[in-house]
């Protein structure tokens, strides 16, 4: 069955709108039946996904164009969610059932399974790519900066402080989330609610700092030099003041407010990057958020079969995402792609979410 090219026995819509309910919006391909069903008009789940496979198969220099054009980003952030890939999880459980009864296995062998998300501002346009199976969040942003120019700089690279975020040799410019260091504070909040409440409303300072720059429509450069007046002295305050708590009455080390400041104090400088380096941001929910895509996808279906299953929703993810993070319409932009395969295929980087009406014309 082709959905893309030849006499399609489906409309190019077809595609789109199961990709966008599947992908998009967390509609599992049985409850989709089941719609169907209602309206009249039957659609077997495996049907469903022989359309999407063949719409993925038709769209995949899309997204190696869009892993080219992200690694070319000045700021890219990174995190990952787990995911349930039962193909891997079977292989897995053969190997544990394996060394169990003849020969030994490497203890250090991962069995976790991730989708990472990494969004890159590149060019003054969001980019949003899902990778699924056995890497981690460090190492899928490594395969994307293998495409970067070497004549270009080192990005920003936003995440929380876990070292699987991290993309191994290849230079960043680290920053880490100042939302996920505050969320240590609300969650004691409860317990040590004076020295909580202090550090709360010194970063609600910097956050209001930071809406009115976006506000006023600062460059980059012209932000960093209002953070620094404005923010700079209530983040200096801030740590001088997080340096004398260790002594404070009432403040044990080991105590949960107590290893929220080490956390603070030990990524002070990678917390703090938006008061030295033009372009860095606060924090890491731009991420966070498009990774809601994923929990929603296994929480309503649960599961990827396959490799190539999670490979195509991956795929679809990406797309979708990333025409929202543009404005860009998702269904419009999946139909057009599949009825200009062969332009697309010659000149990927003309048929991005906020490019490719440019080329219908």
């Amino acid at each position: 069955m082709s959905v893309c090219y030849g006499k399609a026995k489906y409309d190019a819509t077809a595609g789109s709108m199961i990709g966008l309910l599947k992908y998009g919006s967390g509609l599992p391909f049985n409850r989709l039946e089941g719609l169907q069903g209602d309206l009249g008009v039957p659609l077997p789940a495996s049907t469903q996904w022989d359309i999407v496979q063949a719409v993925a198969a038709c769209l995949t220099p899309t997204f190696d164009e869009l892993i080219r054009q992200a690694a070319q980003g000045d700021v890219l952030h990174n995190d990952d969610t787990t995911v349930r890939i039962l193909e891997l999880m079977g292989e897995r459980g053969r190997q544990e059932a394996l060394a169990g009864a003849v020969v030994d296995v490497d203890d250090d062998e991962r069995s976790g399974l991730y989708t990472s998300g990494v969004v890159a501002l590149s060019d003054g346009h969001r980019v949003a790519l899902f990778f699924s199976g056995r890497r981690h969040a460090g190492e899928n942003l490594a395969r994307v900066l293998a495409h970067r120019a070497e004549e270009l700089p080192p990005p920003i690279q936003m995440c929380d402080a876990l070292a699987r975020n991290l993309p191994g040799e290849l230079q960043t410019i680290l920053a880490n989330c100042l939302a996920h260091a505050r969320r240590r504070y609300v969650d004691v909040h409860d317990r040590f609610p004076e020295p909580c409440r202090h550090l709360l409303e010194s970063l609600a300072v910097v956050y209001r700092n930071d809406a009115a720059a976006r506000e006023r429509g600062l460059t980059p450069e012209a932000r960093l030099r209002f953070h620094q007046e404005a923010s700079g002295p209530t983040m200096q305050e801030l740590r001088d003041w997080l340096e004398r708590q260790p002594g404070e009455k009432g403040t044990e080390p080991n105590s949960a407010l107590g290893g929220a400041i080490g956390y603070t104090l030990k990524h002070w400088e990678e917390l703090t990057l938006f008061l030295r380096q033009a372009g860095a941001p606060l924090d890491n929910n731009v991420c966070e958020r498009a990774l809601k895509k994923a929990i929603l996808h296994r929480k309503n279906a649960l599961f990827y079969k396959t490799r190539n299953g999670a490979r195509v929703g991956d795929l679809f993810m990406s797309l979708i995402y990333t025409c929202q993070l543009n404005q860009a319409n998702p269904f419009d932009y999946l139909t057009e792609l599949q009825q200009h395969t062969e332009a697309l295929a010659a000149c990927p980087e003309r048929w991005m979410p906020w490019n490719y009406r440019d080329a219908l014309i």
